[in-house]
């Protein structure tokens, strides 16, 4: 009843008069308000991991991660944004993906001085000023600096092609290269040049052709833009 009671109000009648955190690891001395919660950090310095999923067998330090996970088995997605309808499974992904209407980069280079909407993005993004390159494959060696680039390119070994177009049944390697593929059944051309107004299916499209405009003379661009406007 006591500690059911601690929980509704969140009193911590036993915490430090310092920092309310009385619980520190032993090994890395990090602080915690419970001692269950650090009993959970110490996990991540065993790399022990007691729990397991039923479905695929793989297992996780946390209870927590393991129900997340149990997500991906179900593909139940019960957080919806109240923008534009998409759903997720995870919270965190939610809240992420708010940033992309509100149009907030919270997280910014300290280097250059480029924002992210997403940590995770700002510290990928610093392996372009590092040039580290972390993880490398197995069949040829060639390194990546992105976790996610190189499972790509494990692609291009097995020769696999996950996604496939629902209208044409024509399968690709990447999800990119699959939704670059619907705008030839949509029609749809959402990059358009900023000079002259023709518009094009594929961004890189648009480069190569921008490019034309900045071979003409200096002041030919600027006429056409004028035009434009």
């Amino acid at each position: 009843m006591n500690q059911h009671y601690l929980m509704n109000t969140k009193e911590k009648p036993h915490s430090c008069e310092v920092c309310e955190k009385p619980h520190s690891c032993d090994v890395c001395g990090k602080t915690f308000s419970l001692k269950k919660i650090l009993n959970l950090h110490y996990l991540t310095h065993t790399k022990e991991k007691p729990h397991s999923c039923e479905v695929c067998g793989k297992a996780f330090s946390q209870p927590n991660s393991l129900n997340l996970h149990y997500l991906t088995h179900t593909k139940e997605k019960p957080h919806s944004c109240e923008v534009c309808g998409k759903a997720f499974s995870q919270k965190n992904n939610l809240n992420s993906h708010y940033l992309t209407h509100t149009k907030e980069k919270p997280h910014s280079c300290e280097v250059c001085g480029k924002a992210f909407s997403q940590k995770i993005n700002l510290n990928s993004h610093y392996l372009t000023h590092t040039k580290e390159k972390p993880h490398s494959c197995d069949v040829c060696g060639k390194t990546f600096s992105l976790k996610k680039n190189l499972n790509l390119h494990y692609l291009t070994h097995t020769k696999e092609k996950p996604h496939s177009c629902e209208v044409c049944g024509k399968a690709f390697s990447r999800k990119s290269s699959l939704n670059l593929h619907y705008f030839i059944h949509t029609k749809e051309k959402p990059h358009s040049c900023e000079v002259c107004g023709k518009a094009f299916s594929r961004k890189n499209n648009l480069n190569v052709h921008f490019r034309k405009h900045r071979k003409e003379k200096p002041h030919s661009a600027e006429a056409l833009v004028k035009r434009f406007q």
